[in-house]
């Protein structure tokens, strides 16, 4: 009986935390690139979504900060066949400290498979990122896979740096992931 009790009382507060676990797998981890040290990224993460639902989703960049943590404003500069130029306001948190981080890149999308964004300027030194769109036929579902590379031109801590990006990429990824949940909206 008083096993019983514990194990219930054990479900009752693990279930809270376990909620509360990131949707996304992620992975950060700090690499030498041609002499910087750069912030390595990968996450991943399934969703219910049709990929043509994921995709419209993800190449509507004006509407990205509806759902997108910490990013404010975003704005398609220009559009010319499957590229586009998109200016972005958003903002950086640690802590207590907060920056506001202003980017325009550039996107190549092929169309309903993957989205590439480089750096064209902006307060970063290296930004580059990648997500993949593939169709899980076993479920109708899609797997979204995002990999990047960036070098903020601000300081970030060495030792905390890898878990400030990562705590920063899985927001973002739930975020994205949870959006992508409900395509009807």
């Amino acid at each position: 009986m008083i096993a019983r009790i514990l194990l219930c009382s054990a479900l009752v507060f693990t279930l809270p935390a376990l909620a509360d676990e990131p949707r996304a797998d992620v992975a950060v981890k700090r690499v030498d690139l041609e002499g910087e040290q750069v912030f390595d990224v990968t996450a991943h993460g399934t969703v219910k979504a049709s990929p043509a639902a994921v995709w419209k989703i993800l190449t509507d960049y004006e509407r990205m900060p509806e759902f997108v943590p910490d990013l404010e404003r975003t704005k398609v500069l220009s559009r010319a066949g499957n590229r586009a130029t998109v200016e972005q306001f958003g903002r950086a948190r640690f802590l207590f400290f907060s920056r506001e981080i202003h980017l325009v890149v550039q996107v190549l999308e092929e169309p309903s498979n993957a989205i590439d964004i480089h750096l064209v300027t902006g307060d970063m030194k290296v930004y580059r990122c990648r997500w993949e769109i593939t169709p899980v036929p076993e479920t109708g579902g899609t797997r979204i896979s995002y990999a990047g590379k960036m070098v903020p031109k601000f300081y970030v801590p060495g030792m905390l740096g890898s878990n400030i990006v990562r705590r920063d990429i899985e927001r973002m990824m739930d975020a994205v992931l949870e959006r992508l949940d409900r395509p009807d909206e």
